[in-house]
């Protein structure tokens, strides 16, 4: 998630001050990325440093406004225009989890597999349920819609990790079905004797009796 591209998003409407672009940012996506103040101030700091933002006066109250540069501009520009890069994607502590449950005996990775899906399924269905409220009254102001956006986005993230998680868990069952059987122990010491051994014996016997 790029917070300061997000924040230069807000900026291009007007000068605005930490805490309203806080506010304006968690209203943007239904707070499912939570900022606090400080998070705020220091991506500004940072943005100031680089030529993005600068400082435009106070409000009335005193708040220092910050307002975006033509520099600031051009880089929003190319971030709408720049597609999300997906070939080197972000750590899923999911996948990861998953992974590392595989190569360890000790776990049972199909109950690890179980858990995730009652908890993605439920979180499913919250998204569901505010996405109905969400319709209820017809959205029109630009925040509603962006919050609904964002809400579908979820549940189409949950829907996709639900089936991910059954192929998983597919996948499993037929590995453990394919898998070769465990190889048997030696023989013990009182094996009969082998088969050439066993034939010379007979051939001794046969000598004496004749």
């Amino acid at each position: 998630m790029s917070i300061r591209h997000g924040l230069l998003a807000l900026l291009d409407r007007g000068p605005r001050y930490g805490s309203q672009l806080r506010t304006e940012f968690e209203s943007r996506t239904g707070a499912t990325w939570p900022l606090n103040v400080g998070q705020v101030y220091t991506t500004l700091g940072r943005l100031e440093r680089d030529g993005m933002v600068v400082q435009d006066g106070e409000d009335e109250a005193g708040h220092v406004l910050y307002a975006i540069s033509d520099t600031g501009r051009a880089e929003l520009r190319s971030w709408y225009e720049r597609p999300v890069d997906r070939s080197s994607p972000a750590r899923d502590e999911l996948s990861i989890k998953l992974a590392m449950a595989v190569g360890t005996s000790t776990v049972d990775i199909r109950e690890v597999i179980q858990s995730q899906r009652r908890h993605t399924v439920k979180a499913m269905q919250d998204y569901t349920r505010l996405k109905a409220q969400a319709l209820e009254t017809e959205p029109t102001d630009r925040a509603d819609i962006a919050w609904l956006l964002v809400l579908e986005q979820l549940i189409f993230q949950t829907e996709a990790e639900a089936r991910w998680l059954d192929h998983c868990e597919a996948r499993l069952i037929r590995l453990s079905t394919a898998s070769p059987p465990p190889e048997q122990a030696p023989p013990p010491a009182s094996a009969p004797t082998p088969a050439p051994v066993a034939a010379r014996a007979q051939g001794r016997l046969g000598r004496r009796r004749g």
